[in-house]
């Protein structure tokens, strides 16, 4: 599965930050036009989002382990150290992304006042015109303005 899909605990504020729900936000950052801003929070939330899965399998595991109706006799001290160096660095990378992505909401201009929803309207509204009234995305105006 596409980290995209997968959910991160950032998810809301994402949403609450841009204006739009995360799956929206994924297709707004492929555009020419996407902010960079937009890039670099889906950047850190991919790789929160798969933090967090790590953090969850082990959790899993451990607590597979620990279930009382598991034998005493498949306990292994040297799996749980293990389990809990291994959680204890997933839990690490998930506090820096969360902290990162946490930054860089907080310094970015409120979603009324970005550029961005204004821009996607535009785009949509041309999306409704016939292909030869819309106008041509602005690297194939570059392309063709740079031509002897």
């Amino acid at each position: 599965m596409s980290l995209r899909f997968k959910t991160s605990t950032m998810d809301g504020e994402l949403q609450e930050r841009f204006g739009a729900p995360v799956a929206e936000l994924y297709q707004a950052a492929a555009r020419p036009d996407a902010p960079p801003a937009l890039a670099r929070a889906l950047e850190l939330r991919s790789f929160l989002a798969l933090t967090e899965e790590q953090v969850a399998r082990v959790r899993d595991r451990v607590h597979a382990d620990m279930d009382p109706d598991r034998d005493m006799g498949e306990l292994s001290a040297d799996k749980l150290r293990f389990d809990a160096q291994w959680l204890e660095a997933a839990l690490d990378a998930r506090d820096g992304y969360c902290a990162a992505l946490g930054a860089l909401l907080r310094t970015m201009p409120p979603a009324d006042q970005q550029p961005h929803p204004v821009r996607m309207a535009r785009i949509r509204a041309t999306a409704t015109l016939p292909p030869s009234a819309a106008p041509a995305p602005p690297r194939a105006r570059a392309a063709r303005a740079r031509r002897p």
